[in-house]
């Protein structure tokens, strides 16, 4: 009977190779087609993000590359002079330099994170901490408040009392 397994059964050696040589050919192959693309698309890569890093200057407020005015002279020719930065091979801080050189900073869609731009960035987190914190302190004060007096100086009933004082009410008024 254990005979008639073992001829049944291919050896399980053999598979384990074939398997690995298979794994390690698919592996080498996608190496190599990763290695072969790694370059292509860069300079559109680079085109389409230094565009969604500025603005269109046109008043729009929209990123330069989603202007979406119709014949819109300036997003057309930023888009030309971002083209032409990056085929002269400028780096990105140098093509976003001369873009914040010849169009002022508002040309930039983040701020910088140094200097005033890092106060740019920290004060909507700021104003949101000191918000939930006010709130929650303005909560505390009104839940820890003395009760509520009349202007004889009498505190208004409350719980078992107030029960009493309507048992009482409905007494005298049924009689």
């Amino acid at each position: 009977m254990t005979t008639s397994r073992r001829k049944q059964s291919k050896p399980v050696f053999r598979t384990n190779v074939k398997n690995c040589f298979r794994r390690s050919a698919q592996a080498l192959l996608l190496f190599v087609g990763i290695i072969a693309f790694m370059g292509a698309g860069d300079d559109a890569a680079r085109f389409t993000n230094l565009g969604h890093r500025m603005m269109c200057v046109c008043g729009c407020s929209q990123i330069l590359l989603e202007c979406n005015h119709v014949g819109c002279s300036y997003s057309d020719h930023m888009r030309n002079e971002l083209a032409a930065s990056i085929e002269r091979g400028d780096s990105d801080d140098l093509t976003l330099q001369g873009f914040v050189q010849k169009y002022g900073t508002t040309v930039i869609a983040a701020p910088a994170s140094t200097g005033f731009g890092r106060v740019a960035w920290i004060m909507p987190f700021l104003a949101l901490v000191v918000g939930i914190t006010g709130t929650a302190l303005l909560v505390r004060a009104w839940k820890n408040r003395p009760a509520q007096t009349t202007p004889s100086g009498v505190k208004p009933a409350r719980g078992a009392d107030l029960e009493r004082f309507r048992d009482l009410a409905r007494e005298e008024t049924q009689e």
